[in-house]
């Protein structure tokens, strides 16, 4: 479940997303000659010319036939996506009662208030027994989110999804965390189309070409694992599938370059969190260029789980304090994963 960056006292970790242009430039390897000033001194210049200091950018760069078609491609898939359109807005259905949780499944503190908690500054660092349980939080998690998928098809309800995937955690002996968080009335996030996160489940039927993102949090042992993934609906445009596959691409790239590279943005207000025993803690994570460098320790977790539009990152909530969409209507697709620290790098522990 995806935090709101409005905290400016929060710490914050760069992971990749901050690419120098100006390195990159400058390397030894560069075979660009870039803002290359030619100046011409008055002496040779005649007439009002000799009035005038021209100066003359020239741009040169050695491209190879592979880099030119890769080139042609993304300028004949950005013509496409340009051309992209919106679908009708989304509206809200009807919210039905909160489930039901059987008194022997453990449930978070959170529940005491339907306050919603303050970001905890508390990092998420996991001794061996730690790790076993987040290991089984987050498998459980990637086995619901996988299961909310099949789930996916025109006419099914988002409140038919958040009633099999309560019924899925609890059946697990877990709790579904969202339920009850900040008085959030469902157990799974679902955001169809331009919602860019914190969809309500309601009585709306899913439409063929719709998109879908399913955020799927559980709460097994007193360990949190959280993740989620946007699924299509029957049969969606291909400059809407491109959109996906590129926001599911990114998560193992630089993730600024490489939405701009596809002519996306990058959604600044929503970043990744640290999870365990707490929901929601230190350090956030910015998925857009930044310069707030950080560091992780070996056993802490966390997640990354940008979200990626075709137009605006700005946004309008509805009244429900909840619902979250572009101001311009255009989709927004998004992917999340824990990750754990390892002493060799990093481990996706939500990946089935």
């Amino acid at each position: 479940m995806v935090f709101a960056a409005s905290l400016s006292h929060a710490s914050s970790l760069q992971l990749s997303t901050s690419f120098l242009h100006e390195q990159s430039l400058s390397s030894s390897g560069s075979n660009h000659l870039t803002a290359l000033p030619l100046v011409f001194s008055p002496s040779t210049l005649s007439g009002k010319q000799s009035c005038l200091q021209k100066k003359l950018i020239v741009h040169a760069k050695r491209v190879s036939g592979l880099e030119e078609a890769m080139r042609i491609r993304r300028e004949r898939e950005l013509q496409s996506t340009s051309k992209f359109k919106k679908r009708p807005p989304l509206r809200r259905g009807k919210v039905s009662p909160r489930l039901p949780v059987p008194d022997h499944i453990p449930k978070p503190p959170y529940l005491s208030s339907k306050l919603l908690p303050e970001l905890s500054s508390e990092h998420q660092m996991h001794d061996a027994e730690g790790i076993n349980k987040m290991r089984a939080a987050c498998e459980l998690a990637a086995r619901v989110l996988n299961y909310a998928g099949t789930l996916v098809r025109p006419s099914v309800t988002t409140s038919e999804i958040d009633k099999a995937v309560h019924q899925m955690i609890i059946e697990a002996g877990a709790y579904p965390s969202p339920l009850g968080y900040g008085g959030f009335p469902k157990s799974v996030c679902t955001s169809v189309n331009e919602c860019m996160c914190h969809g309500i489940p309601d009585s709306r039927q899913l439409q063929d070409g719709d998109i879908i993102n399913i955020d799927v949090t559980v709460y097994l042992n007193g360990y949190h694992g959280d993740t989620s993934k946007t699924f299509l609906c029957g049969n969606v445009s291909d400059p809407v599938q491109r959109l996906i596959k590129v926001t599911e691409e990114k998560l193992e790239k630089k993730i600024s370059e490489h939405a701009e590279t596809y002519g996306y943005n990058v959604v600044e207000r929503f970043v990744g969190h640290g999870v365990g025993t707490v929901f929601h803690s230190e350090p956030i994570i910015l998925h857009h260029r930044n310069e707030k460098p950080g560091c992780m320790v070996e056993g802490q977790t966390f997640t990354i789980e940008p979200i990626l539009t075709m137009g605006s990152i700005e946004c309008v909530t509805w009244p429900d304090n909840w619902t979250t969409l572009t101001t311009d209507g255009g989709p927004a697709a998004q992917f999340e994963h824990t990750i754990l620290i390892t002493r060799t790098g990093a481990e996706i522990l939500t990946q089935c």
